[in-house]
């Protein structure tokens, strides 16, 4: 009898480990967020990873998406790398594997404070509710790099396990491809650039490839990066002759204005004036006769826009489309203002996937927002812009200000004010330097009197200009071709600039960049 009791006690001891093995991996792998404390400017937060199969774990990977507006300061006990409001955390470089059943936990501050929670949690690419095991993959090998005067051009090998990938420019991460290949665009021309390229799959996040150098190519007159293009209307302001413009100042560049909605989703010239057959067209026409080429704006402070009449990303990137197969363009400007486009975040967001959509479709083309400013930098809209356009992956080159129309008395020491203040956010954003962050910049300026009286003069139009070119900006335009006449005490209007100065004088000082 005691024999019988003991087989059975053998037996029951088996059967329970295997229940317990059986809901040890079923329990899978799961990170738990908790707000330790939060004190009105900031917070506390913790995350609890948890190893329940009954297999070591040899790395893991964290992904939070943080609300639009909250930001991490610091953490600790873990590696943390940050793209627009999603914060990756991998193991600290002194952790070994995660044993069966073990947790292990890091933490950060953030800020503001009142932290509503996450807005998604990812374990190694899956649900943190439940993330698989696994083994991430090894680093890419054989990474090379091509490069034209504004993109480089990267392959690479596949290592075993891969699923996706993530592509890190001198060590900030700037795109997330499926397959073995990316093209970085929006670069500066004769710039040398640094690269790795990681695998991931269900597991998370594997280590980085070799670092390859590559630097782009010299850029000719005003095609690469950096690009002078002031403004240009043919439906306002008894529109000048481009060629006469061109041939008096040496401009090569003209931003056109403006690309509205003829109704629902459709492209026009003014909401009026067709693509082809018009007086734009025309225009156009007669600047690459002159060895130019154009930059369409598309939006603007009034009239019937686009963005909110094109209801998905996809249908305003058809939108976007109908633009660049027109004209064959190489680059294209969203003039982002009021109420139901800048200040409207659905549609925000509508334009920038529709932005990333067109980056997609048309390779090497350059992809400019516009959009107003404070005299310190981006407002609330425009910080969320760059922002979402981080989250979203959009891949914008050219971030422009609009620094006038807000009561300044003095419009040089403004618009360098707003620029550095651009340049801290995008560096904040994208983990840029400097130089790179300013390398995707831009300045569109208001010659002569500005709506609320500000004054630019040609002189300081010269300052903001040789700022712009020393500090490496990517853009330089102004308000507009149509207003470069002199009228001393014309106030401000269409076809002249309010002030003296010699016809074309703004344009000429602006291809000087």
């Amino acid at each position: 009898m005691k024999r019988i009791t003991l087989a059975i006690a053998a037996i029951t001891a088996v059967v329970i480990a295997l229940l317990t093995a059986q809901a040890a991996n079923a329990a899978g792998v799961t990170a738990a967020f908790t707000k330790v404390s939060d004190w009105g400017s900031g917070f506390e937060g913790k995350v609890t990873v948890t190893n329940g199969t009954t297999s070591s774990l040899s790395t893991w990977s964290v992904a939070l998406d943080f609300p639009s507006g909250y930001t991490i300061s610091s953490s600790w006990d873990a590696t943390r790398s940050s793209s627009g409001q999603t914060h990756t955390f991998t193991p600290p470089s002194w952790a070994g594997p995660l044993a069966p059943g073990a947790t292990v936990t890091f933490g950060f501050n953030g800020s503001p404070g009142n932290f509503p929670g996450l807005a998604a949690c990812r374990l190694n690419g899956g649900s943190c509710t439940g993330g698989g095991g696994g083994t991430a993959p090894g680093a890419p090998t054989g990474l090379s790099g091509t490069a034209s005067a504004s993109s480089v051009s990267l392959t690479w090998s596949a290592p075993s396990g891969a699923t996706s990938y993530s592509v890190y420019r001198n060590g900030a991460k700037v795109g997330s491809p499926t397959g073995t290949s990316y093209t970085d665009s929006g670069l500066a021309a004769n710039t040398t650039y640094s690269y790795q390229v990681s695998a991931s799959n269900s597991a998370g996040e594997g280590p980085k490839s070799t670092t390859i150098s590559v630097k782009t190519s010299t850029g000719g007159g005003n095609t690469g990066t950096r690009r002078a293009a002031p403004y240009l209307y043919m439906g306002w302001g008894d529109p000048p002759n481009p060629a006469t413009v061109m041939n008096a100042t040496g401009i090569k560049w003209f931003t056109m204005a403006f690309i509205l909605s003829s109704g629902g989703c459709n492209p026009a010239w003014d909401g009026n004036r067709p693509l082809q057959g018009g007086a734009d067209a025309n225009a156009i026409a007669q600047i690459r006769a002159a060895g130019g080429d154009i930059v369409p704006s598309i939006g603007g402070w009034s009239g019937n826009k686009l963005g909110p009449n094109c209801s998905t990303p996809e249908a305003l990137a058809g939108a976007y489309q109908q633009v660049i197969s027109a004209y064959n363009l190489k680059a294209i400007d969203i003039d982002i203002e009021n109420s139901d486009e800048f200040e409207n975040e659905a549609v925000q967001d509508r334009i920038l996937t529709a932005l990333k959509i067109v980056k997609q479709n048309n390779p090497g083309i350059q992809t400019i927002l516009t959009f107003g400013t404070s005299t310190t930098g981006p407002n609330y809209y425009g910080n969320r812009l760059i922002e979402r356009s981080a989250a979203l992956g959009a891949n914008i080159d050219i971030f422009t200000l609009m620094p006038f129309d807000f009561g300044s008395a003095n419009i040089y020491n403004d618009t360098v004010a707003a620029s550095q203040g651009l340049n801290n956010k995008l560096k904040a954003t994208f983990g840029w330097s400097t130089a790179d962050a300013y390398a995707h910049q831009g300045i569109s300026g208001m010659n002569g009197l500005s709506d609320q009286q500000e004054m630019t003069t040609t002189a300081t139009w010269q300052n903001i200009t040789n700022w712009a070119k020393s500090n490496g900006l990517g853009r330089l335009a102004f308000w507009s071709v149509n207003r470069d006449r002199g009228c001393a005490g014309g106030g401000v209007v269409s076809n002249c600039s309010g002030i003296a100065q010699p016809d074309w004088e703004f344009t000429r000082i602006t291809a000087g960049f």
